[in-house]
């Protein structure tokens, strides 16, 4: 395999979500193949991407002739026409690309693509649906989770906390989170230890199951 695939992508489908990554990775300074069956998609994206191609992504010999198989790592951003998504992942799979992401539109379609070999399973919607829904009905700043019910919450200090040594406040004991970094009003992000100092009006990183951090953050 070329040496110069390892750090390219190539992204299947550019429709809203697979064109935002497109187009941020390229950003990033990363070489990106960009394809899509539409042409009139492939040639918005003509200027912006390192190379874009019209190509039915279901059609082996033509991923083929494309190099597709000599990618370290691929995204399927097709989400509408199902069939394709699917298809178009399976062939990823029999091309031994070692890292294949892929969209889904649904936890149905999500089960189908890890049955089908992607590692990686990405629903964009019910993701930033299920964040946002974090960040309305609590006091968070920010919210992420990760798999088995793990999260970290950027949040403002709570009250018990402010003015004393994490070892002494005990969040970690007592709630089971554990302060990654602390930022003060004007400063940047910086670690925390069990000598940090965290005053009122501290934002906090937390760290730890979701319903602690959660528990935590509506102390505030």
């Amino acid at each position: 395999m070329s040496d110069k695939h390892t750090s390219h992508v190539v992204v299947v489908g550019l429709g809203r979500f697979g064109s935002s990554l497109a187009l941020e990775l390229t950003a990033r300074g990363t070489e990106v193949l960009g394809i899509d069956v539409n042409p009139k998609i492939v040639q918005q994206h003509a200027q912006h991407l390192t190379h874009v191609v019209v190509a039915d992504t279901t059609d082996e010999e033509v991923m083929r002739q494309l190099g597709v198989g000599q990618f370290q790592r691929a995204v399927v951003g097709i989400g509408t026409d199902l069939e394709a998504s699917i298809l178009t992942t399976a062939l990823l799979v029999d091309f031994q690309i070692p890292h294949i992401w892929a969209k889904a539109v649904n936890r149905q379609h999500g089960r189908i693509l890890e049955r089908m070999g992607a590692h990686h399973v990405v629903l964009p919607e019910h993701e930033m649906g299920e964040r946002v829904a974090h960040l309305v009905t609590g006091r968070m700043l920010d919210y992420i989770e990760f798999e088995d019910d793990y999260a970290l919450v950027k949040t403002h200090a709570p009250e018990e906390a402010a003015g004393v040594p994490l070892e002494q406040s005990r969040l970690r004991s007592k709630y089971g989170v554990t302060v990654v970094g602390v930022k003060r009003p004007g400063e940047g992000f910086t670690y925390a230890t069990a000598d940090t100092v965290v005053n009122r009006g501290d934002v906090l990183i937390l760290a730890g199951r979701t319903a602690d951090v959660e528990r935590v953050a509506d102390l505030t």
